[in-house]
């Protein structure tokens, strides 16, 4: 069992999602951020397969590892910055009085 399994619940692609809003409704805030969290879980997914495959000998692509562990790095790096903003927010909405 690999220990990425559990990061995230959520389908998704690789990569940054994109907000697609074909005039049929507006996608929420809750809506972005999983899409946010399946593009850094895949990411963390790809990077940790590489890493295997480099460590048991399947392939001997090390730049294309590097690249894929920096690039799963940045993204969760991201993703805690979003998190630390989003409880910012909160906290300073649960502060305020009406």
């Amino acid at each position: 069992m690999n220990m990425i399994d559990g990061v995230g619940k959520i389908n998704g692609n690789s990569g940054v999602p994109s907000v697609k809003n074909d005039g049929g409704g507006a996608s929420g805030f809750g809506e972005i951020l999983d899409q946010a969290v399946s593009g850094v879980n895949q990411q963390i997914k790809e990077a940790d397969q590489l890493a295997t495959g480099l460590v048991d000998g399947e392939h001997a692509k090390i730049h294309e590892t590097m690249i894929a562990l920096e690039k799963a790095n940045i993204s969760l790096r991201l993703m805690t910055k979003v998190q630390s903003k989003v409880v910012s927010a909160y906290q300073e909405i649960m502060r305020m009085q009406l």
